[in-house]
C-alpha cells in the first residue's frame, strides 16, 4: 500500500512540475515576444519588412530619408559579462541619421583566451520610447557567435530609424539615441540544448 501511494506522490509531483515549466516557458516566451515586437523594456523592434509576411513596397516608404528632419545623434556603447573574457567596443562613436535614412555601424570582437569561446549578444535603446522606432535590417544579436582563441571578428549592424517617430509627441526634443550591446558567454543546459542569455 505505501509502495503504491509513494508512486502516486512521485507522478503528481512530476506532473506539478512539468505544469509549472510549461506555465514558466510560456511568460519567458511572450515576454521575449513583446520585447521584439513592441520595443517594450528598451528593446528595439525588428525592421518592418523583413518577415515574410511584410510588404517590401512598405519597408521601401519608410527608408525614404526625410530630408525636412533634423537628424539624430545614434550613439554606440558595448559591454560584455564578467565570465566572458572577450574585447568588445564600438568601431565608432556615433553616426547622424535622418529619419528614414538607413546606416551602418561595426562593432569589434576579441576573444582574449587561450580556448574557443561561444558568445551572444543581447541588445537594448535609450531612451526607452525610441525603443519602437529603432529597426534593424541586419544584426549579430541574439545568435551564437564562435570566436576562435585569440581570434578578432568585425561585427556589423545595419539599421534606419523610422519615420513615425516623426509623428510621436513623446520623441519631441530627443536628439540622441544610444543603441547598447552586451556579450554573454553561451550557456547549455544538460540536454546541450541553448539557453538564452538575460534580454533586459
Amino acid at each position: 500500500m505505501g509502495r503504491i501511494s509513494e508512486m502516486y506522490r512521485r507522478r503528481n509531483r512530476s506532473t506539478a512540475f512539468y505544469t509549472i515549466s510549461i506555465v514558466l516557458g510560456t511568460v519567458a516566451l511572450s515576454y521575449g515576444s513583446i520585447c521584439q515586437t513592441t520595443g517594450f523594456g528598451g528593446q528595439p523592434v525588428r525592421a518592418h519588412g523583413t518577415s515574410p509576411t511584410d510588404d517590401p513596397a512598405e519597408l521601401a516608404a519608410r527608408l525614404e530619408p526625410v530630408t525636412s528632419a533634423k537628424r539624430i545623434r545614434v550613439t554606440f556603447s558595448a559591454s560584455v559579462s564578467d565570465v566572458l573574457p572577450w574585447k568588445f567596443t564600438p568601431q565608432q562613436r556615433e553616426v547622424r541619421v535622418l529619419p528614414g535614412e538607413t546606416a551602418l555601424a561595426f562593432y569589434t570582437a576579441t576573444n582574449n583566451s587561450a580556448h574557443d569561446i561561444i558568445g551572444v549578444a543581447t541588445y537594448s535603446v535609450t531612451p526607452g520610447q525610441t525603443a519602437p522606432y529603432f529597426s534593424k535590417i541586419q544584426c549579430f544579436c541574439f545568435e551564437e557567435q564562435r570566436l576562435a582563441a585569440g581570434e578578432t571578428v568585425d561585427m556589423p549592424v545595419f539599421f534606419y530609424l523610422d519615420p513615425d517617430l516623426l509623428k510621436d509627441v513623446n520623441m519631441r526634443g530627443v536628439e540622441t539615441v544610444t543603441l547598447n550591446y552586451t556579450f554573454f558567454k553561451a550557456r547549455y543546459d544538460d540536454n546541450g540544448k541553448f539557453q538564452s542569455p538575460p534580454t533586459s
